[in-house]
């Protein structure tokens, strides 16, 4: 069988600043084995953003795409400062050719959402999404300062800034971290309290080494899916869709046959990469959770193009659809759908990707929970047209 071509980035996560203000117990950065972070500069210098920016647009010629994205991320992106965050914005639009768009985003905790920093994102359309774990008890269990103090108020007095009538149209949507001490519709209604056009529920990443907090590996409960399905019943039933939920929507999608748009979930090739403040080349942060030089390729954008990375076998296994996955998940039914879960999630120290998620119990009966939804919605309004019942 011939291996599926090699799919292009269309999207860099650049990390103009590799620090943050917040002290998250959970962070996939900062609280797990790898510490590369400690090693590289706090910001991200004009000569490396300028290489970015051409190794980018390279890509982009080689690959003949019309359109890109770029994500300022970190650390705390914001701590790069306006004039950083300015110039890496002008390096990108300068270095792109005619005829390539480039779609810029921040992923921020928003506790440096000022009117000043706002101003810059609209100048330059720069969607903002912002991390944000419920309301104030639900937040400040793990987002808190070092200090110990938590952040739903600045995060909140953040978004209430972004929800300005000036701005609200940068506003990208909440990230919310998984926390099953959490009351699941209570969290989902305080989230739904700042009017985010999009939600995304994110599984705290672990492996079957190191699990994530609530999963024993091997386990048959399903501590993550009884959380999530509250949630999906409750937006899924409401009158008028409320918001966009990425999880449920992606899961949805493939039921039907669909792509999914996160990597959480589906067989989509992955088709973005990660440039650290010393421009180093990078996978997904989340590797940082299996072991120290997961998420690293060896490469940097002052030696190599992107297209060196393209052959490694963490980025083929993401793009490789089923031929990518162990022998368990390509016998497993629901594969289409579930994909063998987040990349990362996979790891064990002995036997490395080629395991299933180690949430697969719970994407199993999550993924069940909502196909079983919407066929009771299929065959009834299959039932309401073969009789003629409007409802």
């Amino acid at each position: 069988m011939t291996a599926p071509a090699a799919v292009p980035f269309r999207h860099l996560l650049l990390k103009v600043h590799s620090r943050c203000n917040l002290a998250c117990r959970y962070c996939y950065v900062y609280e797990h084995v790898d510490q590369s972070w400690r090693d590289r500069p706090k910001v991200m210098a004009h000569e490396v953003i300028d290489v970015a920016a051409r190794r980018f647009a390279e890509h982009a010629v080689t690959w003949d795409l019309p359109r890109v994205a770029v994500t300022f991320h970190g650390g705390e992106p914001l701590l790069a400062g306006p004039d950083v965050l300015e110039y890496a914005i002008g390096a990108m639009r300068d270095a792109m050719p005619a005829g390539v768009a480039v779609r810029f985003t921040v992923q921020t905790n928003g506790i440096l959402l000022t009117e000043p920093i706002l101003d810059l994102f609209r100048r330059h359309q720069v969607r903002v999404g912002v991390s944000l774990d419920g309301g104030r008890q639900a937040n400040d269990r793990e987002r808190r300062f070092a200090n110990g103090r938590g952040s739903y108020h600045q995060v909140a007095a953040g978004l209430a800034a972004l929800r300005a009538e000036k701005y609200r149209h940068l506003y990208g949507g909440l990230l919310c971290t998984v926390d099953v001490r959490n009351d699941p519709v209570e969290v989902y209604e305080d989230l739904l309290a700042f009017a985010p056009p999009r939600i995304d529920l994110l599984l705290p990443h672990g492996n079957w080494t190191q699990p994530p907090p609530a999963r024993i590996p091997g386990d048959p409960r399903t501590p993550y899916a009884d959380w999530l399905i509250p949630i999906f019943d409750r937006w899924y039933d409401a009158p008028r869709r409320e918001t966009d939920i990425r999880l449920f929507s992606a899961i949805m999608s493939l039921l039907l046959g669909g792509p999914s748009d996160t990597e959480s979930v589906g067989l989509t090739p992955i088709d973005f990469v990660i440039v650290e403040t010393d421009g180093a080349i990078e996978q997904g942060d989340a590797l940082k959770t299996a072991a120290e030089g997961e998420a690293a390729t060896g490469c940097n954008v002052l030696d190599h193009r992107f297209d060196d990375i393209l052959g490694l076998p963490g980025i083929r296994a993401r793009q490789t659809g089923l031929a990518g996955l162990g022998a368990t998940c390509r016998a497993c039914p629901l594969v289409q759908v579930c994909g063998g879960g987040h990349y990362a999630h996979r790891y064990e120290a002995t036997s490395g990707f080629t395991n299933p998620s180690v949430y697969c119990a719970d994407l199993q009966r999550l993924i069940r929970h909502i196909h079983g939804r919407m066929s009771e919605d299929l065959h009834r309004l299959t039932a309401d047209t073969s009789t003629g019942t409007n409802s």
